[in-house]
């Protein structure tokens, strides 16, 4: 509302499909985000389109909804991602793949862009995201945004982690 950019929900997420970031194959990360996401041409057609998404992991997810929205007919779509680019991979809970897997760690913001096909693409910067927890008081591991790992460790445990796939 304080942007003054009219807001409406063009894509409907189908709430029985999962995270496709951590699925191990390409084939099943592709059709995950096909059942996951509809996208309502009578919402988006004609159309300027700023799509929210919370983070890019291989970009792949990304690409697939900038396709689907330009084929529901919208004039321009623009990506905005509610998280600094991740440019390491969590060793703490989340199954993220290797650095070189990452997107945002090997191509620049123009490079990630043109792979996703939108016509413009930004992110919140860590320094964004640090003011916006800090009003909340809480606490959080940053180490995918910034390589700072919480345990210095994590580099001997790598080659082990391997083992629990």
């Amino acid at each position: 509302e304080a942007s003054g950019i009219p807001f409406e929900k063009g894509i409907v997420r189908n709430h029985y499909v999962g995270r496709t970031f951590i699925e191990p194959k390409d084939s099943i990360r592709h059709f995950g985000v096909k059942i996951k996401l509809n996208a309502i041409r009578d919402i988006i057609e004609g159309k300027r389109v700023v799509v929210i998404d919370d983070s890019i992991v291989r970009g792949t997810t990304s690409r697939k909804i900038v396709k689907m929205i330009r084929s529901a007919g919208a004039r321009e779509v623009h990506m905005r991602i509610s998280s600094p680019p991740t440019v390491c991979p969590c060793y703490y809970g989340i199954d993220t793949p290797r650095r070189e897997e990452l997107i945002a760690a090997v191509q620049s913001l123009e490079s990630i862009n043109e792979f996703i096909t939108s016509d413009t693409l930004g992110y919140l910067s860590v320094e964004g995201l640090y003011q916006a927890v800090r009003e909340s008081g809480a606490s959080f591991c940053d180490a995918c945004f910034t390589g700072r790992y919480p345990v210095d460790a994590y580099r001997e445990a790598v080659p082990q982690l391997a083992l629990f796939k």
